[in-house]
Protein backbone atom coordinates (compact mmCIF):
# COMPACT_ATOMS: atom_id res chain seq x y z
CA UNK A 1 0.00 0.00 0.00
CA UNK A 2 2.53 2.69 1.03
CA UNK A 3 5.68 1.05 -1.11
CA UNK A 4 8.20 0.01 0.92
CA UNK A 5 10.41 -2.71 1.35
CA UNK A 6 11.63 -4.20 5.27
CA UNK A 7 15.19 -4.19 4.60
CA UNK A 8 17.19 -2.89 1.88
CA UNK A 9 20.55 -3.83 0.73
CA UNK A 10 22.68 -1.73 -1.00
CA UNK A 11 26.59 -3.03 -1.74
CA UNK A 12 27.59 -3.88 2.08
CA UNK A 13 24.76 -1.85 3.53
CA UNK A 14 21.66 -3.02 5.09
CA UNK A 15 19.08 -0.48 6.47
CA UNK A 16 15.90 -2.15 8.48
CA UNK A 17 12.48 -0.16 8.09
CA UNK A 18 11.08 0.81 11.38
CA UNK A 19 9.34 -2.44 12.19
CA UNK A 20 6.62 -2.98 14.61
CA UNK A 21 5.58 -5.59 16.93
CA UNK A 22 3.40 -7.30 14.14
CA UNK A 23 2.42 -10.83 14.60
CA UNK A 24 0.80 -12.56 11.13
CA UNK A 25 -2.68 -13.28 12.91
CA UNK A 26 -3.34 -9.70 14.09
CA UNK A 27 -3.13 -9.81 18.03
CA UNK A 28 -0.31 -7.53 20.06
CA UNK A 29 0.91 -8.78 23.29
CA UNK A 30 0.99 -5.65 25.71
CA UNK A 31 4.07 -6.51 27.59
CA UNK A 32 6.66 -3.84 26.17
CA UNK A 33 9.79 -6.44 26.70
CA UNK A 34 7.66 -9.10 24.43
CA UNK A 35 6.96 -6.34 21.79
CA UNK A 36 10.62 -6.01 21.59
CA UNK A 37 11.55 -9.43 21.11
CA UNK A 38 8.92 -9.72 18.58
CA UNK A 39 10.30 -6.26 16.65
CA UNK A 40 13.82 -7.84 16.63
CA UNK A 41 12.83 -11.53 15.26
CA UNK A 42 11.28 -9.26 12.17
CA UNK A 43 14.27 -7.69 11.85
CA UNK A 44 16.61 -10.33 12.37
CA UNK A 45 14.97 -12.40 9.73
CA UNK A 46 14.99 -8.96 7.29
CA UNK A 47 18.58 -9.38 7.52
CA UNK A 48 18.89 -12.89 7.35
CA UNK A 49 16.46 -12.53 4.07
CA UNK A 50 19.31 -9.94 2.80
CA UNK A 51 22.63 -12.18 3.56
CA UNK A 52 23.03 -10.34 6.73
CA UNK A 53 23.66 -11.23 10.07
CA UNK A 54 23.27 -9.67 13.81
CA UNK A 55 26.77 -9.31 13.89
CA UNK A 56 26.61 -6.85 11.05
CA UNK A 57 24.53 -4.42 12.75
CA UNK A 58 26.20 -1.29 13.66
CA UNK A 59 23.37 0.84 14.52
CA UNK A 60 19.59 0.26 16.20
CA UNK A 61 16.87 2.72 16.71
CA UNK A 62 14.41 1.95 19.26
CA UNK A 63 10.96 4.34 19.68
CA UNK A 64 8.83 3.83 22.21
CA UNK A 65 5.71 5.67 23.61
CA UNK A 66 6.08 4.84 27.12
CA UNK A 67 9.27 5.76 29.02
CA UNK A 68 8.63 3.23 31.48
CA UNK A 69 9.46 0.27 29.01
CA UNK A 70 13.28 1.95 28.66
CA UNK A 71 14.76 -1.53 31.36
CA UNK A 72 12.59 -4.29 29.76
CA UNK A 73 13.17 -3.47 26.47
CA UNK A 74 16.69 -2.74 26.91
CA UNK A 75 16.85 -5.86 28.18
CA UNK A 76 15.53 -7.51 25.17
CA UNK A 77 18.30 -5.52 22.94
CA UNK A 78 21.47 -6.47 25.07
CA UNK A 79 20.07 -10.54 24.48
CA UNK A 80 19.98 -9.85 20.76
CA UNK A 81 22.83 -7.49 20.50
CA UNK A 82 24.92 -7.44 23.37
CA UNK A 83 28.06 -8.71 22.10
CA UNK A 84 27.66 -7.21 18.64
CA UNK A 85 27.03 -3.59 20.76
CA UNK A 86 25.94 -1.53 18.27
CA UNK A 87 25.57 2.29 18.03
CA UNK A 88 21.84 2.43 19.73
CA UNK A 89 19.50 5.77 20.02
CA UNK A 90 16.31 4.77 22.29
CA UNK A 91 13.79 7.65 21.78
CA UNK A 92 10.58 8.40 23.66
CA UNK A 93 7.59 9.54 21.00
CA UNK A 94 4.13 10.57 21.10
CA UNK A 95 2.73 7.76 19.66
CA UNK A 96 3.08 4.93 17.00
CA UNK A 97 1.05 4.01 14.57
CA UNK A 98 -0.91 1.52 16.06
CA UNK A 99 -1.76 2.66 19.49
CA UNK A 100 -1.55 -1.15 20.70
CA UNK A 101 2.13 -0.81 19.53
CA UNK A 102 4.72 0.32 22.51
CA UNK A 103 7.60 -0.17 20.33
CA UNK A 104 9.55 -0.20 17.15
CA UNK A 105 12.82 -0.62 16.42
CA UNK A 106 15.14 -0.35 13.04
CA UNK A 107 18.60 -1.03 11.95
CA UNK A 108 20.96 -0.62 10.14
CA UNK A 109 23.71 -2.99 8.99
CA UNK A 110 27.10 -3.11 7.13
CA UNK A 111 28.20 -6.47 5.80
CA UNK A 112 32.15 -7.07 6.20
CA UNK A 113 33.83 -8.44 3.20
Amino acid sequence: MIGFSRAVRVGDRVLVAGTAPVWPDGPCDPDPGVQARRCLEIVLDALADVGAAPGDVVRTRIYLTQRNDVSAVGRVHGEVFGDVRPAATMVVVAALVDPRWRVEIEAEAIIAG
